[in-house]
This record gives structure tokens, sequence and C-alpha cells, in this order.
């Protein structure tokens, strides 16, 4: 076979046409979908969008081991609060259907027949007591890794080792079995990889992967193939976690005699921890108080409940912007941008080899700036689940005069609660810190004689509350702070919010003052 060297040249292929640039997102559904997972589907599609070609979804299901009832479900739900959509799915019919392996397991057995009559693959009957023995001996020989390769193979209970008359009877007898690839000994794969360049790995250090489970069902290695092949897949992007795996497929195409359409691969850089030091984990998101998840996920089994994004209060185009940012850099200092310019400006290209760390605070920036993209109308929207929650129901004017005030201090959703509840309810209780803080001999007496000043007003605005502040404070001589330090603490209940003049003008004049009145009653 001599030196495989994968080369995809797609010179002949013109990249405007609409069928023939196809790309795929291919979870498996043994639990919920990670944000790396969705930045593959994501770069994917900014990628597939710009060439006017294909995105397909197909399920990967063969490892029923793993399977997790709810996962497929959890997975289609959540990319579709991405904002990413497909032209081929199991919801979304094509002419390349089923889009689900455990439909397709006909397909496979053809497939793996064919590599084991011409020599490519071949049956191992070994138990995993075998196997496991076989581990044990390479780590009693200075710690070593067994590996199931072109030497230990003429050593193990497979139709290579075994005379035929051997191996068939134990076929003929039911005797479990797998199938192997047959790796050719010492050569090299070559990988173009588009990302990171050419990638050389000698055959000696590949093994023998299994391609054909024991339960009738593939291995990932052998489903992925095959499907790319026969769904005509041009680009395989994925997550760098599959690199290694890259050499293995190339031969499957090689032995198939798929070569001259063999796709041009992509392998993405992980996400990496917020110190950059690791993969960012699904647990290093609760630990570290934010979501990994595009949505919460409720584990079927544990019972165990992880948070995502939608949840915390992050707007989906957000979090596309966001992740799009997480390997790719655009070459200028444009940060925020619609998904029509993300699919204009994206190319692999511009994608690092190297990981990216996640930053939870920039995270948060990017969702305040597509918050303060939003309408008021837009924002009142997206508030009005909360005020459904606690049972208000305020005019939409009132409403609005309240969310202008607040949407510069929204960074994620509930802050448009959690920044304006007062508005909609007096405080029950003052924050003590504060008010042992603030609160002086004098206070008590200022505040009324203030509210007594405030009942006179004939009109009530932003002016005349200003002007007002402006002579009692001269005429008392207090500070301003000794005035407007304890109002907030009446009308907030804490220090928080915004500024004074505004909080008292949005609430009229009556519900101000019964606030001044029911909070020196408490004092």
């Amino acid at each position: 076979m001599g030196k495989i060297d994968y080369f995809c040249d797609f010179l002949n292929i013109n990249p405007m046409k609409t069928d023939q640039v196809r790309v795929r997102f291919a979870p498996s559904p043994t639990g919920p979908l990670h944000i790396g997972g969705v930045r593959t589907a994501l770069y994917n599609l900014l990628f597939v969008r710009k060439l006017g070609g294909k995105m397909i979804l197909r399920i990967e299901d063969t490892d029923r081991n793993r399977f997790v009832p709810g996962a497929e479900q959890y997975i289609v739900d959540s990319l579709g609060w991405c904002g990413i959509e497909f032209d081929e799915s199991p919801e979304k019919d094509g002419p390349h259907a089923p889009y689900r392996q455990s439909d397709r397991s006909g397909i496979y057995q053809d497939h793996i027949q064919r590599l084991i009559e011409s020599g490519h693959a071949y049956y191992a009957f070994d138990t995993e007591a075998e196997l496991n023995e076989m581990r044990e001996r390479a780590k009693e020989k200075g710690g070593q890794t067994f590996q199931y390769d072109q030497e230990t193979r003429k050593t193990m209970q497979n139709s290579i080792a075994l005379p035929e008359e051997q191996w068939k009877k134990y076929m003929e007898s039911g005797m479990p079995y797998v199938v192997r690839i047959k790796t050719p000994e010492n050569e090299h794969v070559v990988v173009n990889d588009l990302i990171r360049g050419e990638v050389v790995v000698s055959t000696s250090n590949l093994d023998d992967k299994v391609l054909f489970k024991s339960d009738g069902l593939p291995t990932y290695h052998l489903a992925n193939v095959v499907d790319d092949y026969l769904m005509k897949i041009t680009h395989v992007i994925r997550g760098e976690e599959w690199l290694p795996s890259a050499p293995l497929h190339v031969l499957l195409y090689c032995f198939f005699g798929w070569e001259d359409v063999m796709p041009q691969f992509a392998h993405l850089p992980l996400i990496l921890k917020p110190d950059g030091n690791g993969k960012l984990s699904k647990r290093d998101g609760d630990r570290l108080g934010f979501p990994v998840f595009p949505t919460e996920w409720k584990d079927p089994q544990s019972g165990e409940v992880y948070s995502g994004y939608r949840e915390a209060g992050y707007l989906p185009e957000a979090v596309i912007n966001i992740l799009a940012h997480l390997g790719w850099n655009p070459g200028t200092d444009q940060e925020i941008f619609s998904k029509d310019e993300l699919i204009e400006q994206f190319s692999l290209e511009r994608v690092g080899k190297h990981g990216s760390k996640f930053d939870p605070e920039k995270a948060k920036w990017f969702n305040h700036q597509y918050m303060l993209l939003k309408s008021d109308d837009e924002l009142c929207r997206l508030m009005k689940p909360y005020l459904d929650e606690h049972g208000v129901s305020p005019p939409a004017d009132y409403l609005g005069k309240v969310i202008q005030l607040v949407r510069e201090r929204a960074f994620l959703i509930p802050d448009l609660w959690n920044a304006s509840w007062f508005f909609f309810m007096r405080p029950k209780e003052y924050d003590t810190q504060v008010y042992q803080k603030i609160w002086q001999p004098g206070t008590t007496g200022w505040l009324n004689e203030f509210a007594a000043d405030v009942e006179k007003l004939a009109e009530f605005n932003e002016d005349t509350f200003h002007t007002l502040v402006q002579d009692f404070t001269a005429r008392t001589g207090i500070k301003m702070g000794q005035l407007m330090n304890p109002l907030r603490l009446l009308m907030v209940g804490s220090n928080q919010g915004p500024g004074i003049t505004d909080i008292a003008v949005v609430l009229g004049k009556d519900e101000f003052l019964e606030r001044i009145r029911v909070g020196l009653e408490d004092k």
C-alpha cells in the first residue's frame, strides 16, 4: 500500500454550487450537549452557509451502553434555541435518510463484510478476561499499555492468528466476536488538516480498532466514515479530540476505495477552563458559577440538574457570538456580530490551533451588548415572565419607563427584574448594614421635613424634585448624601438602584410619600 497520503483535491468543486458543499454535525445521545459541541455545530453552520451548501444533523446512537433517554431531544431542542438550523435531520427528511444510525444497521453490515472479504478487517474472539490478562501483562513489563496491533494480534484469538478451521468453528457455534480493522505494518498516514496542516502518523502507533461490536452494531469509526461517504459529506469539521482517530478514518476511506471523495478535515481547538488549565468540563460550570450547557439538563439517572445559558438569562444570539470567538479570530476589532455578519466573515483559515480560555465575565459582557441592542418593547417582553411570576401587571407606559432606567444595568435577562423589582413592590425589609451606616440621629426629622415639602409640590417631576432637593439641603445645611441615601433605603430597601430622582419620579408623588411614611414607621 505504501505511503498513504491523505490529500483531498477539491479544486474541481465550485463552492458556489449549493448541492456540493455538505457538512454534518453528528452528536451522540449519551448526555447533554456541551457548549463545545454547540460551537462545533456553529462553525459547521457558518462555513456551509457562506458556501451555500447543506447542513446535516446525524444522530450517532450506536453506543447503546452509554445511551441516555431524552438526550437526543435535548440536543435537537438546545440547538434550535441557539438558532442552529439543519437542512436534513431525523426531523427533516432528506435524500440520504435515515439520519439516525440505529436505523441504518443493515448498511453497516454490508460494508463490514466488504472489508473482511478484501482482507482489511478480521474477526476477533478474545474475551474480556483474556484482554484484561494482556493488559496486566503489559503493566508488569514496565508499566506498558497493551495495544491490540500488528504484533499482538498474531498471538490473540482472531481469524489472523487462528487456523481457518478453528475460527470458522467459533463462528458456527455462535461464539461472540468483534470485527477489527487490520492496520497495515510500517507505513505512514498523512492527514492534511485545514487548521493544523500536515499530520503524519506511523501505523506502528495505531491499534486495530474495533469496527463492529458483538451486539451487531458498528463503532463510531466505521459508522461515521460509511455515513459521511453515503451522505456525500465534503468537509468534516469536528473537535480536536477526534484528531487521533483521523488516520484510522483515512485508512477506511482507502480500504473502501473512496480516496477520490474523501472529505476535508478540520479539527477545532479545545475550549479551556478560565485559567487555561485543561478542557472545560460539565462540572466546571457549576463549580465556578457559569453554565456549560446551552439549556438546563436534568440527568434522568442521577436526578442531578445542570444549569443552562437559557435559564441563566443569556440571549441565544449572544451565546452564538460568545462561542464564535472561542477559537476564531475575525482579524479586526469587531466583537459584536449579527448571525449574517458571522456567516459572511467566518473562515476556517482564521480558526486557531490552540485552545481558547472561556471567560465567564466576557460572556456576560457579550450578553449585555446584545441586551442593549434590544428595543424597549423587546425588553418588556423579556421582563413579562418575571412580572407574571410575582403577580404584578403594570401599565405599559409605566413598564416602559422602568425599562429605560434599568436597561444599562442588565447584563442577563433576570437582571431586568432584579434591578427594578422595587418599582412594582414595596420593600418588606431594609438592609441592616446600610441602615447602620447611613442613619444618623437627625435623619428621621430631616425626612419628615422633606416629605412635608414634597407634599406641597403642585407638580412632581424631575425638575421640581431636583430643585426641591437643592433648596432643602441649602436651607438645612445637611449634605446631599445625608438626604438621598436614606431616601434610597426607604424606596428600595438597600443602597442599590438608579438615581433617586429617577426612582422618585417613576414611582410618583403618592407612592414616594407613602414609602417614606411606611419606612419611618419601621425605624
